[in-house]
């Protein structure tokens, strides 16, 4: 278990969207800090049914570890429709997901996750909370360029100037990779954990639930669906050794 961070600083609000990482990283703050807030945005993404999942994972954690449930604060949803109005990708348009020419997949929905922590820096400003969580990841991902470390390092810094607040952007999974990311899950809740991320959590691009795989739920062939399925397989092979 981490240090718990201790004072009047020390509330964190995690971005919680439904999938896999964001579940293992409010895992992760519940884990390490006294107060937890939950933020999920709602952009017109195709998949969001993983919206949905979000109070069922929430319920499935603080019922785990009696700590956790009386870290766990607010939940809170904000509309950023207009930023799906505006991206024309395979994230927020019915469009077959495929590769753009300059390389990047067209489910790159741009400025999205730069939207995402300036708001939560804003509702962090308004609710006291100096920590903010999220679950960019640089190994295991589509070369997003708003995921990748110096661009959060890079954010933070102009929260900070730009808000006059000393703010720490968490990114827990950065350097993991997938099977790493479902280790972590189990490091921090057991198998409990792992299980109630399988069965609760969301990660297919095209939104689907009607099949259960191993791993969850999802079509099984979209880049997210594939990335979740191959750490699956290596983490419980990993486990086996």
């Amino acid at each position: 278990m981490a240090e718990s961070a201790t004072g009047n600083d020390a509330g964190a609000l995690v971005l919680f969207s439904g999938g896999q990482d964001s579940a293992t990283c409010l895992a992760w703050a519940l884990d390490r800090f006294p107060r937890v807030e939950t933020l999920g945005f709602d952009y017109g993404q195709r998949h969001r049914v993983e919206l949905d999942r979000r109070a069922a994972l929430r319920r499935g954690m603080t019922a785990l570890d009696r700590s956790w449930w009386r870290r766990l604060g607010r939940d809170h949803t904000l509309d950023l429709g207009a930023l799906g109005e505006i991206s024309d990708t395979a994230l927020t348009r019915e469009s077959e997901i495929a590769l753009e020419r300059d390389g990047l997949p067209n489910t790159f929905v741009p400025g999205r996750n730069i939207a995402f922590l300036t708001f939560a820096a804003a509702l962090a400003y308004r609710r006291d909370l100096r920590h903010i969580v999220g679950g960019m990841c640089e190994t295991d991902y589509s070369g997003y360029p708003d995921c990748r470390d110096d661009t959060i390092k890079a954010l933070q810094v102009a929260l900070n100037l730009g808000m006059e607040r000393r703010f720490v952007l968490h990114t827990p999974l950065m350097w993991l990779d997938k099977a790493q990311t479902w280790s972590l899950a189990e490091e921090l809740g057991g198998r409990a954990l792992v299980d109630l991320i399988v069965e609760e959590s969301h990660t297919c691009y095209r939104g689907e639930r009607g099949e259960r795989h191993a791993w969850g739920y999802g079509c099984a062939t979209c880049p997210a669906c594939d990335l979740r399925a191959r750490g699956f397989t290596r983490y419980l092979a990993a486990r086996a050794d």
